[in-house]
């Protein structure tokens, strides 16, 4: 039988992926998909105890976060886009475009 137990350790397993991902990567495109799995592990968290109380609260603000994590998603997508079209490049320590 799978229990919460089970669920928050593939979370924690998830966002210590992304985490390491993010730190670690210097492809924005890497850094963009390792965000989305921190949200992803924020969400397994929210459903899981959702599940586990017999509530919805969880569920619903899961929700929520995907539809935020999809604006993000597109949002950057464009960024990153115009920034390739602009630079040539989509590693993170070669852009400085707002530096002075």
């Amino acid at each position: 039988m799978i229990t919460t137990t089970h669920y928050v350790a593939l979370s924690a397993a998830l966002f210590l992926i992304g985490t390491l991902g993010v730190l670690t990567r210097r492809n924005i495109v890497v850094v963009l998909m390792s965000i989305e799995l921190i949200l992803n592990a924020a969400n397994l968290n929210l459903v899981a105890f959702a599940r586990h109380y017999g509530q919805v609260h969880g569920q619903v603000f899961a929700i929520f976060v995907i539809a935020v994590a999809v604006a993000e998603a597109a949002v950057g997508l464009g960024i990153l886009i115009a920034l390739f079209r602009v630079r040539g490049t989509v590693l993170a320590d070669e852009v400085d475009l707002l530096k002075w």
